[in-house]
């Protein structure tokens, strides 16, 4: 009976992993130090699965978490990203750096061209995500965002491209041939002043919507004097991992063109 009651606690609501905290406000708002990190521990990786993406494989719930950079913060300069990506019991799976250079990030800002290296615990590269120079603006029906997914490097697994629209922020998830799989469909405000934003993932009719990308309110000081992001990804657990790589991707592309900025520009 002791036995049951343990299980029973460690379960979490409907759509979370066993041991997941509840989906309240709190869980996305703390992390642990740097220091104490705790790394999810090495899978089995089955014959089917590009290295590295294993991690991926059960998850319906991606946490990625920007780091602040204090430097950035107190020059008021643009500095690379970087990303901690986890699941939902807080356990680090990888690890993302931009690699971008000084000139873009200074002149370019949030349009900048770019590569984020995403790497495992044992500091293997296991997706690679470019990003060119490209628009940015609904008044510009051309040459707008597009990313490239690479897993593992070299080999293109799929890409995440913006779709014009007047209104609404649109994107597509498409496959290594560039065909559309899944829609991603933004709100009209994205502004995030005292809630969280929602990107829903549809189904390409939009009929259905099978999981969303919300950026989490971190609080009025957080959001307006710092650069870190919180974001969580809720996808169907059995949805391909070279999907779910590229919905990491385009969380990245969000963070950068809807919620970046820097005391700068204020």
């Amino acid at each position: 009976m002791a036995c049951k009651d343990v299980q029973n606690q460690s379960r979490g609501p409907p759509g979370f992993l066993p041991g997941a905290p509840a989906p309240d406000r709190s869980f996305h708002l703390s992390y642990p130090h740097p220091a104490n990190q705790v790394w999810q521990p090495a899978l089995p990786r089955p014959g089917s699965l590009p290295p590295g993406l294993e991690y991926l494989s059960q998850l319906d719930l991606i946490i990625i978490h920007q780091q602040v950079e204090l430097l950035g913060m107190i020059l008021g300069t643009e500095t690379s990203n970087k990303y901690e990506i986890k699941n939902s019991l807080g356990q680090r799976i990888y690890f993302a750096v931009e690699e971008s250079i000084c000139f873009n990030r200074t002149f370019c800002s949030t349009l900048r061209a770019c590569t984020l290296k995403v790497m495992d615990n044992s500091g293997r590269e296991v997706i690679t995500v470019n990003r060119p120079l490209r628009c940015n603006s609904c008044w510009c029906p051309c040459y707008l965002q597009e990313l490239e997914i690479q897993a593992p490097p070299g080999t293109i697994v799929g890409y995440v491209a913006q779709k014009w629209d007047p209104f609404l922020p649109k994107f597509t998830i498409q496959n290594a041939n560039k065909e559309d799989i899944l829609k991603i469909v933004g709100p009209c405000a994205t502004c995030g002043c005292f809630g969280d934003v929602d990107f829903e993932v549809k189904t390409i009719n939009e009929k259905l919507t099978i999981g969303k990308i919300s950026k989490y309110w971190s609080g009025f000081v957080n959001d307006v004097f710092t650069n870190a992001d919180n974001f969580g990804i809720h996808v169907p657990a059995d949805l391909d991992v070279t999907v779910k790589a590229a919905m990491i991707g385009a969380c990245f592309l969000f963070d950068f063109m809807f919620f970046e900025h820097s005391l700068a520009g204020l």
